[in-house]
């Protein structure tokens, strides 16, 4: 099942005066959250364990790493099983409006594809994140 494919936002909205690469951000910035919290799918570990650890020591990107090694794709072969459960319920739901909202609270980017693919950016991002996969973990039990 696939979830999300930066391919989906190069088209209608879309800014013109951006590089496709903008489109992998948000998609990114869950993937490396995903990486950082032991919810890889078993065939990044096998497939790119030193993009994985690059990812982990903050040398590349989620983003990066989703444009190199997914190609743009983000799906359930990226998550392991309980990565699986957490993305079908947030992903799906509540992550691309919580993305927005965490990662320019001021407004200050035209658009959500404006906003840039930094560590910054997820250290804005990760910990509501967090906050929603530790509620949904305590609800699912």
């Amino acid at each position: 099942m696939k979830y999300d494919d930066a391919s989906w936002h190069f088209g209608g909205d879309y800014p013109s005066d951006l590089p496709q690469e903008n489109a992998y951000t948000h998609i990114g910035i869950f993937l490396a959250w995903a990486i950082e919290n032991d919810l890889v799918g078993e065939l990044h570990r096998k497939e790119w364990p030193e993009e994985i650890e690059a990812v982990i020591n903050r040398s590349i990107t989620g983003a990066k790493f989703l444009a190199e090694n997914c190609d743009g794709k983000f799906s359930d072969e990226d998550l392991n099983e309980l990565g699986n459960g957490f993305a079908s319920h947030f992903y799906e739901g509540d992550y691309c409006e919580l993305y927005a909202e965490a990662a320019d609270p001021e407004g200050q980017y035209e658009t959500v594809y404006h906003i840039p693919d930094t560590w910054e950016t997820y250290e804005k991002v990760s910990p509501c994140i967090t906050r929603f996969f530790e509620e949904w973990k305590s609800q699912k039990s």
